[in-house]
């Protein structure tokens, strides 16, 4: 049935948590687009016999009114024509379901791309340029390129005004947090201390300097 695969994609992003990274879907993509493909091969012949039965029927028409003919060969022109006519119908209701069809396709197709767009821009305000590598292996290589670039443009322009959007919006009760090391990071230099981020380790760091290792699952937060 036409349409099927790309119901399925809508489905899936429909299914997902909202703002929740899911895996491209690589190969129910890939066979949405051959679908679409297939459609167009199927329309482009469609297109070129419904000019030609069109063709045939204008030439009839003008060779009635040009030429006197009898009134058999009246009525064979006629059935000639009725023919033609039924052909044309079915070649356009055949074109009509090919490129619904087709139409179809593509609005799936943007809709599953602007999906994933929306949530890899919510991203862009979540960590700084360096995505988790849990969430890159779930990204297309386009999609990456595009995380990239966002997030290029984000701190270009937070370097412009010289603030940092991506904080948060209500100020901590304090700069410091309690954090255990979860990766061997390795001697960092933070905003007031070089630190050896050493695997389990548990300190104080300011918040501002934690936040984009807890985003990328490096770090922790301890609480209580």
């Amino acid at each position: 049935m036409y349409g099927r695969k790309a119901s399925e994609l809508v489905k899936e992003f429909a299914s997902v948590e909202h703002g929740q990274v899911f895996t491209f879907n690589n190969d129910l993509f890939a066979q949405v687009l051959e679908e679409c493909d297939g459609h167009l091969l199927h329309l482009q012949p469609l297109m070129r016999k419904i000019q030609e039965h069109e063709d045939k029927l204008k030439d009839k028409s003008r060779s009635q009114e040009e030429i006197g003919i009898s009134e058999d060969e009246t009525s064979k022109s006629q059935d000639e024509k009725t023919l033609i006519q039924n052909a044309l119908k079915s070649d356009q209701f055949g074109a009509l379901v090919h490129h619904l069809s087709l139409v179809r396709n593509k609005r799936c197709l943007m809709a599953y791309v602007y999906k994933r767009a929306e949530v890899i821009r919510s991203l862009g305000w979540m960590v700084d340029s360096v995505l988790p590598e849990t969430i890159q292996e779930k990204l297309s290589t386009s999609e990456k390129e595009y995380f990239k670039n966002h997030a290029a443009t984000l701190q270009s322009y937070m370097a412009e005004l010289d603030l940092h959007l991506t904080v948060d919006m209500i100020p901590p009760k304090d700069p410091y947090i309690k954090v255990r090391v979860l990766d061997d990071i390795g001697e960092i230099a933070l905003s007031d201390q070089v630190a050896n981020l050493a695997r389990h380790a548990i300190m104080f760091l300011r918040r501002t300097d934690a936040e984009q290792y807890i985003t990328q699952g490096q770090m922790e937060e301890l609480t209580g």
